[in-house]
Protein backbone atom coordinates (compact mmCIF):
# COMPACT_ATOMS: atom_id res chain seq x y z
CA UNK A 1 0.00 0.00 0.00
CA UNK A 2 1.35 3.43 -0.93
CA UNK A 3 1.83 6.22 1.57
CA UNK A 4 -1.00 8.13 -0.09
CA UNK A 5 -3.39 5.22 0.26
CA UNK A 6 -2.39 4.48 3.84
CA UNK A 7 -3.15 8.11 4.68
CA UNK A 8 -6.66 7.77 3.28
CA UNK A 9 -5.80 9.33 -0.08
CA UNK A 10 -7.06 6.51 -2.32
CA UNK A 11 -8.46 6.94 -5.84
CA UNK A 12 -11.69 8.52 -4.65
CA UNK A 13 -9.74 11.35 -3.02
CA UNK A 14 -7.08 12.13 -5.61
CA UNK A 15 -9.17 14.79 -7.34
CA UNK A 16 -9.61 18.06 -5.43
CA UNK A 17 -12.92 18.47 -3.69
CA UNK A 18 -13.70 22.20 -3.98
CA UNK A 19 -16.98 23.67 -2.91
CA UNK A 20 -19.46 23.46 -5.76
CA UNK A 21 -21.36 26.71 -5.26
CA UNK A 22 -24.80 27.67 -6.45
CA UNK A 23 -24.37 29.07 -9.96
CA UNK A 24 -26.18 29.45 -13.23
CA UNK A 25 -25.25 30.05 -16.86
CA UNK A 26 -27.19 30.41 -20.08
CA UNK A 27 -27.00 27.34 -22.31
CA UNK A 28 -24.62 25.98 -23.60
CA UNK A 29 -22.40 27.25 -20.79
CA UNK A 30 -18.70 28.07 -20.62
CA UNK A 31 -15.85 26.35 -18.82
CA UNK A 32 -14.21 29.63 -17.82
CA UNK A 33 -17.36 30.85 -16.08
CA UNK A 34 -17.64 27.75 -13.88
CA UNK A 35 -16.70 27.87 -10.20
CA UNK A 36 -14.57 25.82 -9.87
CA UNK A 37 -13.37 25.32 -13.42
CA UNK A 38 -13.33 21.68 -14.60
CA UNK A 39 -10.14 19.66 -14.76
CA UNK A 40 -9.54 18.51 -18.34
CA UNK A 41 -6.19 16.88 -17.67
CA UNK A 42 -4.02 19.71 -18.95
CA UNK A 43 -1.52 19.23 -16.13
CA UNK A 44 -1.87 15.49 -15.63
CA UNK A 45 -2.54 13.51 -18.81
CA UNK A 46 0.59 11.92 -20.29
CA UNK A 47 0.32 10.17 -23.64
CA UNK A 48 2.27 7.13 -24.78
CA UNK A 49 1.55 6.96 -28.51
CA UNK A 50 -1.44 4.61 -28.19
CA UNK A 51 -3.35 6.43 -30.96
CA UNK A 52 -0.45 7.49 -33.15
CA UNK A 53 -1.62 8.65 -36.58
CA UNK A 54 -5.30 8.05 -35.88
CA UNK A 55 -7.81 10.49 -37.38
CA UNK A 56 -10.64 11.34 -35.00
CA UNK A 57 -13.93 13.25 -35.12
CA UNK A 58 -15.37 14.27 -31.73
CA UNK A 59 -18.72 16.01 -31.29
CA UNK A 60 -19.27 18.30 -28.33
CA UNK A 61 -15.51 18.73 -28.26
CA UNK A 62 -15.30 22.29 -26.94
CA UNK A 63 -15.82 21.49 -23.24
CA UNK A 64 -16.79 18.81 -20.78
CA UNK A 65 -15.99 15.20 -21.61
CA UNK A 66 -15.37 16.06 -25.26
CA UNK A 67 -12.56 18.48 -24.42
CA UNK A 68 -10.87 16.01 -22.08
CA UNK A 69 -11.10 13.28 -24.73
CA UNK A 70 -9.70 15.59 -27.43
CA UNK A 71 -6.76 16.51 -25.19
CA UNK A 72 -6.02 12.88 -24.28
CA UNK A 73 -6.36 11.63 -27.86
CA UNK A 74 -4.03 14.35 -29.14
CA UNK A 75 -1.42 13.52 -26.52
CA UNK A 76 -1.74 9.89 -27.62
CA UNK A 77 -0.84 10.94 -31.17
CA UNK A 78 -4.20 11.48 -32.92
CA UNK A 79 -5.33 14.32 -35.17
CA UNK A 80 -8.63 15.79 -33.97
CA UNK A 81 -11.64 17.27 -35.75
CA UNK A 82 -13.69 19.18 -33.20
CA UNK A 83 -17.45 19.65 -33.70
CA UNK A 84 -19.20 22.25 -31.54
CA UNK A 85 -21.91 24.92 -31.54
CA UNK A 86 -20.96 28.29 -33.01
CA UNK A 87 -21.61 30.04 -29.69
CA UNK A 88 -18.93 27.86 -28.11
CA UNK A 89 -16.15 29.26 -30.29
CA UNK A 90 -14.05 30.62 -27.42
CA UNK A 91 -13.95 27.28 -25.61
CA UNK A 92 -13.34 25.47 -28.91
CA UNK A 93 -10.29 27.58 -29.73
CA UNK A 94 -8.85 26.66 -26.34
CA UNK A 95 -9.12 23.00 -27.36
CA UNK A 96 -7.56 23.72 -30.75
CA UNK A 97 -4.58 25.24 -28.92
CA UNK A 98 -4.29 22.19 -26.65
CA UNK A 99 -4.32 19.80 -29.60
CA UNK A 100 -1.74 21.81 -31.53
CA UNK A 101 0.50 22.13 -28.48
CA UNK A 102 0.47 18.32 -28.39
CA UNK A 103 1.96 18.42 -31.90
CA UNK A 104 -1.18 17.23 -33.67
CA UNK A 105 -3.54 18.73 -36.26
CA UNK A 106 -6.79 20.30 -35.09
CA UNK A 107 -9.78 21.01 -37.33
CA UNK A 108 -12.45 23.35 -35.90
CA UNK A 109 -15.95 22.58 -37.22
CA UNK A 110 -18.67 24.83 -35.76
CA UNK A 111 -22.34 24.11 -36.40
CA UNK A 112 -25.44 22.36 -35.10
CA UNK A 113 -25.60 18.54 -35.24
CA UNK A 114 -29.40 18.75 -35.23
CA UNK A 115 -29.05 19.35 -38.98
CA UNK A 116 -28.54 16.17 -40.99
CA UNK A 117 -26.66 18.02 -43.71
CA UNK A 118 -24.23 19.43 -41.14
CA UNK A 119 -23.54 15.93 -39.80
CA UNK A 120 -22.63 14.78 -43.30
CA UNK A 121 -20.43 17.87 -43.71
CA UNK A 122 -18.59 17.11 -40.47
CA UNK A 123 -17.53 13.72 -41.77
CA UNK A 124 -16.71 15.02 -45.26
CA UNK A 125 -14.58 17.90 -43.92
CA UNK A 126 -12.70 15.56 -41.58
CA UNK A 127 -11.91 13.10 -44.36
CA UNK A 128 -10.91 15.91 -46.72
CA UNK A 129 -8.55 17.50 -44.17
CA UNK A 130 -7.04 14.35 -42.66
CA UNK A 131 -7.28 11.94 -45.59
CA UNK A 132 -9.56 9.54 -43.75
CA UNK A 133 -11.34 8.74 -40.51
CA UNK A 134 -10.45 6.11 -37.91
CA UNK A 135 -12.42 6.99 -34.79
CA UNK A 136 -15.82 8.65 -34.33
CA UNK A 137 -16.80 9.86 -30.87
CA UNK A 138 -20.52 10.66 -30.64
CA UNK A 139 -20.44 12.83 -27.56
CA UNK A 140 -22.59 15.94 -28.16
CA UNK A 141 -25.59 16.11 -25.85
CA UNK A 142 -28.37 18.38 -24.66
CA UNK A 143 -30.43 18.24 -21.49
CA UNK A 144 -32.69 20.58 -19.57
CA UNK A 145 -33.93 19.84 -16.08
CA UNK A 146 -37.73 19.86 -15.68
CA UNK A 147 -38.56 19.35 -11.97
CA UNK A 148 -42.24 19.95 -12.73
CA UNK A 149 -42.42 16.60 -14.52
CA UNK A 150 -43.45 15.17 -17.87
CA UNK A 151 -46.08 17.82 -18.62
CA UNK A 152 -43.37 20.50 -18.51
CA UNK A 153 -41.34 18.88 -21.30
CA UNK A 154 -42.37 20.76 -24.42
CA UNK A 155 -42.32 19.24 -27.88
CA UNK A 156 -39.57 21.74 -28.71
CA UNK A 157 -37.40 20.51 -25.85
CA UNK A 158 -38.05 16.84 -26.67
CA UNK A 159 -37.16 17.49 -30.29
CA UNK A 160 -33.91 19.20 -29.31
CA UNK A 161 -32.89 16.41 -26.92
CA UNK A 162 -33.59 13.61 -29.38
CA UNK A 163 -32.06 15.34 -32.39
CA UNK A 164 -28.88 16.30 -30.52
CA UNK A 165 -28.41 13.06 -28.62
CA UNK A 166 -29.89 10.40 -30.92
CA UNK A 167 -30.57 11.64 -34.46
CA UNK A 168 -27.10 13.17 -34.78
CA UNK A 169 -25.52 9.90 -33.65
CA UNK A 170 -27.42 8.02 -36.39
CA UNK A 171 -26.60 10.62 -39.06
CA UNK A 172 -22.91 10.92 -38.18
CA UNK A 173 -22.37 7.20 -37.91
CA UNK A 174 -24.13 6.51 -41.20
CA UNK A 175 -21.96 9.10 -42.95
CA UNK A 176 -18.79 7.78 -41.30
CA UNK A 177 -19.30 4.15 -42.31
CA UNK A 178 -18.14 4.80 -45.86
CA UNK A 179 -14.74 5.80 -44.46
CA UNK A 180 -14.25 3.45 -41.52
CA UNK A 181 -12.36 0.22 -42.08
CA UNK A 182 -11.13 -2.75 -40.05
CA UNK A 183 -9.63 -1.55 -36.79
CA UNK A 184 -11.76 1.58 -36.68
CA UNK A 185 -13.82 2.48 -33.63
CA UNK A 186 -17.07 4.23 -32.82
CA UNK A 187 -17.45 5.40 -29.23
CA UNK A 188 -20.74 6.79 -27.93
CA UNK A 189 -21.37 8.71 -24.73
CA UNK A 190 -24.22 7.09 -22.80
CA UNK A 191 -24.98 7.83 -19.14
CA UNK A 192 -25.95 6.39 -15.79
CA UNK A 193 -29.31 7.98 -16.70
CA UNK A 194 -29.87 5.18 -19.22
CA UNK A 195 -30.18 2.75 -16.30
CA UNK A 196 -31.24 4.92 -13.36
CA UNK A 197 -33.30 7.80 -14.79
CA UNK A 198 -33.75 10.94 -12.71
CA UNK A 199 -37.37 12.10 -12.92
CA UNK A 200 -36.36 15.69 -13.76
CA UNK A 201 -34.27 14.48 -16.73
CA UNK A 202 -36.78 12.05 -18.22
CA UNK A 203 -36.34 12.95 -21.90
CA UNK A 204 -32.55 13.02 -21.55
CA UNK A 205 -32.59 9.62 -19.82
CA UNK A 206 -34.70 8.18 -22.65
CA UNK A 207 -32.15 9.42 -25.19
CA UNK A 208 -29.28 7.85 -23.28
CA UNK A 209 -31.11 4.51 -23.10
CA UNK A 210 -31.43 4.70 -26.88
CA UNK A 211 -27.68 5.20 -27.15
CA UNK A 212 -27.03 2.03 -25.14
CA UNK A 213 -29.37 0.06 -27.39
CA UNK A 214 -27.84 1.58 -30.54
CA UNK A 215 -24.37 0.61 -29.31
CA UNK A 216 -25.33 -3.02 -28.66
CA UNK A 217 -27.13 -3.42 -31.99
CA UNK A 218 -24.64 -1.62 -34.23
CA UNK A 219 -21.73 -3.52 -32.67
CA UNK A 220 -23.24 -6.79 -33.88
CA UNK A 221 -23.93 -5.32 -37.30
CA UNK A 222 -20.38 -4.03 -37.82
CA UNK A 223 -18.34 -6.78 -36.15
CA UNK A 224 -17.90 -8.72 -39.42
CA UNK A 225 -16.31 -5.61 -40.91
CA UNK A 226 -13.84 -5.26 -38.05
CA UNK A 227 -15.36 -1.98 -36.83
CA UNK A 228 -15.84 -1.82 -33.09
CA UNK A 229 -18.73 0.03 -31.39
CA UNK A 230 -18.66 0.75 -27.67
CA UNK A 231 -19.91 3.38 -25.24
CA UNK A 232 -18.97 5.02 -21.97
CA UNK A 233 -21.71 5.58 -19.39
CA UNK A 234 -20.55 8.36 -17.05
CA UNK A 235 -22.13 9.17 -13.75
CA UNK A 236 -22.20 12.82 -12.63
CA UNK A 237 -19.43 14.82 -14.35
CA UNK A 238 -18.58 18.47 -13.67
CA UNK A 239 -19.14 20.09 -17.10
CA UNK A 240 -20.64 23.39 -18.34
CA UNK A 241 -23.88 21.55 -19.11
CA UNK A 242 -24.57 21.34 -15.37
CA UNK A 243 -24.82 25.05 -14.42
CA UNK A 244 -26.37 25.74 -17.84
CA UNK A 245 -29.26 23.28 -17.47
CA UNK A 246 -29.93 22.74 -13.76
CA UNK A 247 -31.31 24.97 -10.96
CA UNK A 248 -28.54 26.70 -8.94
CA UNK A 249 -29.36 24.81 -5.74
CA UNK A 250 -29.08 21.49 -7.58
CA UNK A 251 -25.71 22.55 -8.99
CA UNK A 252 -24.32 23.06 -5.49
CA UNK A 253 -25.31 19.49 -4.56
CA UNK A 254 -24.35 17.92 -7.89
CA UNK A 255 -22.60 14.56 -7.66
CA UNK A 256 -22.76 14.23 -3.89
CA UNK A 257 -25.10 11.24 -4.27
CA UNK A 258 -22.34 9.12 -5.85
CA UNK A 259 -20.44 6.65 -3.64
CA UNK A 260 -17.35 8.86 -4.00
CA UNK A 261 -19.38 11.78 -2.71
CA UNK A 262 -18.44 14.10 -5.56
CA UNK A 263 -18.85 14.49 -9.32
CA UNK A 264 -16.14 13.24 -11.66
CA UNK A 265 -13.87 15.64 -13.44
CA UNK A 266 -13.81 15.35 -17.26
CA UNK A 267 -10.18 14.24 -17.02
CA UNK A 268 -11.33 11.12 -15.19
CA UNK A 269 -13.51 10.07 -18.14
CA UNK A 270 -10.94 10.44 -20.94
CA UNK A 271 -8.87 7.28 -20.24
CA UNK A 272 -11.91 5.06 -20.88
CA UNK A 273 -12.29 6.58 -24.36
CA UNK A 274 -8.57 6.20 -25.04
CA UNK A 275 -8.75 2.52 -24.13
CA UNK A 276 -11.80 1.87 -26.34
CA UNK A 277 -10.10 3.60 -29.29
CA UNK A 278 -6.80 1.76 -28.83
CA UNK A 279 -5.46 -1.57 -30.09
CA UNK A 280 -5.66 -2.89 -26.53
CA UNK A 281 -9.45 -3.02 -27.01
CA UNK A 282 -9.22 -4.89 -30.32
CA UNK A 283 -11.52 -7.71 -29.14
CA UNK A 284 -13.99 -5.49 -27.30
CA UNK A 285 -17.21 -4.40 -28.99
CA UNK A 286 -20.81 -3.88 -27.90
CA UNK A 287 -19.68 -2.96 -24.39
CA UNK A 288 -20.73 -0.13 -22.10
CA UNK A 289 -17.92 1.04 -19.82
CA UNK A 290 -19.61 2.23 -16.64
CA UNK A 291 -17.69 5.20 -15.23
CA UNK A 292 -20.16 6.04 -12.48
CA UNK A 293 -17.96 6.46 -9.42
CA UNK A 294 -19.27 3.28 -7.84
CA UNK A 295 -22.98 3.45 -8.67
CA UNK A 296 -23.87 -0.13 -9.69
CA UNK A 297 -25.46 -0.59 -13.09
CA UNK A 298 -26.89 -3.69 -14.80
Amino acid sequence: MSADQSAGEGPARRQPEPEFREQNQPHPGSSGAMDPEPDYGEETYRGSGRLAGRRVLITGADSGIGRAVALAFAREGADIALAYLEEEEEDAQTVVDLVEKAGRRALALPGDVRREEHCRELVARTVEEFGGLDVLVNNAAYQMSQPEGLAAISSEQLDRVLKTNVYAMFWLTAAALAHLGPGSAIINTASVQAYQPSPHLLDYAVSKAAIVNFTHGLAQQLAPEGIRVNAVAPGPVWTPLIPATMPPDKVAEFGKQSPFGRPAQPAEMAPAYVFLASKEAAYITGEIVNATGGTPLP
